[in-house]
């Protein structure tokens, strides 16, 4: 194993193999992966039960799994966890890249304050946060989706929630994994 390898990791994350994975200690597996999901090490600490993993979509099923069967509180404190989009408040590194590579670090001032509006209202109407995994998406499509997601139920929302979040734990995992 390389060094290193179970000390938390910062944006300078070094990628590690799914075999490296397999081998890593409860206890160093939800300091190398307990970020994956925002700020909820228990899907890391519960899925280094279902190992060992033949690919990352099967450590991804094993962390999704843990997170659909986990009570609705715990989902609901999952989705919370997730920063607003386009905020300048304090978020997680990996959420912080995210936003960037999505524009969102470069709002003007009107686009800055129209997003807000829109994560207050979405806030308002559903008690938790928009959530939207952005990569590869703009400024715009953010926007756009966030505009549509308002029309939807309250029940729906909640499950497009999370679907988004495992989309974003699923980049997060691929980043971490050498791909060898």
């Amino acid at each position: 194993m390389r060094e290193n390898r179970t000390k938390p990791l910062t944006l300078e994350r070094r990628t590690m193999t799914l075999a490296e994975m397999n081998q890593l200690s409860r206890e160093a597996f939800v300091e190398a992966v307990g970020w994956v999901f925002e700020h909820s090490p228990w899907i890391a600490l519960q899925a280094w039960e279902s190992r060992p993993w033949d690919s990352l979509k099967a450590l991804h099923r094993a962390m999704v799994r843990c997170v659909q069967e986990a009570p609705k509180e715990a989902q609901l404190a999952l989705i919370r966890a997730h920063p607003d989009l386009g905020s300048r408040a304090r978020m997680a590194p990996a959420s912080v890249s995210e936003q960037k590579g999505a524009g969102l670090d470069a709002l003007s001032p009107e686009e800055f304050q129209h997003i807000q509006a829109l994560n207050q209202a979405y806030t308002a109407q559903f008690g938790f946060p928009f959530i939207l995994a952005v990569r590869g998406k703009t400024k715009a499509d953010v926007l756009r989706a966030m505009e549509q997601r308002l029309q939807n139920h309250p029940e729906l929302e909640f499950q497009t929630a999370l679907e988004e979040i495992y989309k974003i734990a699923y980049f997060r995992l691929a980043d971490l994994l050498d791909k060898a």
